[in-house]
């Protein structure tokens, strides 16, 4: 297996660009694709896939913006029969959990008859300093339209963990994963502990779906962007991932980081700073 080539579609994603980094560091054979690589990748133009797939044993596979977007399914469908056909052994799907979209994209891999092992993840530690979340800490306020429903956040460097075990070792095949954090906590609890690690006032605020969608609307924001943040906190925030699971612990033999780890950790890069 240290001669196959693995692919990574999302490589400059949270979870693919740590994937990437892992496989690299234990000798493998790496190819990254996306609109700026060389074979291109573009998830809107399906020509442009079989080159990236040319040779590739494995991939792991990171759809954007996310799998409840409208053609997600059909994409994730012609996508593994194309690698199937290309003699790509195994894909590893990164889903969203508690999405009926990202079971439907599940089920469309599944019926192409590819070798896969699915990953589902809600939230992500890393949403907090690496994504639209950050600005608003930094800014010493996170609004948002939600209230006290709690989360099992999960570290991207542990999805990024359980996805190269799936991708270089045995017995991952046809395995679906929920990778969950050890805890449940809401957004404003999170919020709490980045402000005691980083010793400043940072305040947590819930908004209505409606004036959040207004503010963003006033800040010029995509359609399409708007259009998923209004689901992710209406449909996949309502509950229905209040659980953790040990499927980190029985992936990797340990347990999933903690958020207060995190925190720190990331404090101390001064991430999280005050806006100048």
């Amino acid at each position: 297996m240290s001669n196959e080539t693995i692919l990574i579609l999302g490589g400059s994603g949270k979870t693919g660009r740590r994937v990437a980094e892992r496989l690299t560091a234990a000798g493998k054979d790496v190819r990254l694709a996306s609109r700026s690589t060389v074979p291109a990748f573009d998830w809107t133009d399906p020509s442009g896939w079989a080159p990236a797939f040319e040779g590739v044993d494995a991939a792991y596979v990171s759809y954007q913006p996310d799998l409840a977007v409208p053609g997600a399914v059909e994409a994730i469908g012609a996508l593994s029969r194309l690698a199937l056909k290309k003699g790509v052994r195994h894909l590893v799907l990164l889903s969203g959990r508690g999405e009926d979209e990202a079971l439907a994209a599940e089920e469309a891999l599944k019926q192409s008859g590819i070798g896969y092992t699915i990953i589902r993840a809600s939230w992500f530690f890393q949403n907090f300093s690496e994504a639209f979340l950050l600005e608003g800490i930094q800014a010493g306020e996170l609004v948002l339209p939600v209230g006290n429903v709690r989360e099992p956040f999960i570290d991207a460097d542990d999805i990024a963990d359980v996805a190269v075990a799936a991708l270089t070792g045995p017995g991952h095949a046809g395995k679906t994963y929920e990778v969950t954090g050890s805890q449940l906590m809401t957004f404003g609890e999170a919020v709490a502990e980045i402000a005691r690690q980083t010793g400043r006032d940072i305040h947590f605020t819930t908004v209505d779906i409606g004036d959040y969608v207004a503010m963003l609307e006033e800040a010029q924001i995509p359609a399409d962007y708007i259009w998923l943040v209004r689901y992710l906190f209406t449909t996949v925030l309502d509950g229905r991932n209040e659980s953790v699971t040990d499927d980190v612990l029985q992936v990797l033999g340990r347990p999933p980081r903690g958020f207060a780890d995190f925190a720190r950790e990331a404090a101390a890069t001064g991430v999280w700073e005050g806006l100048k």
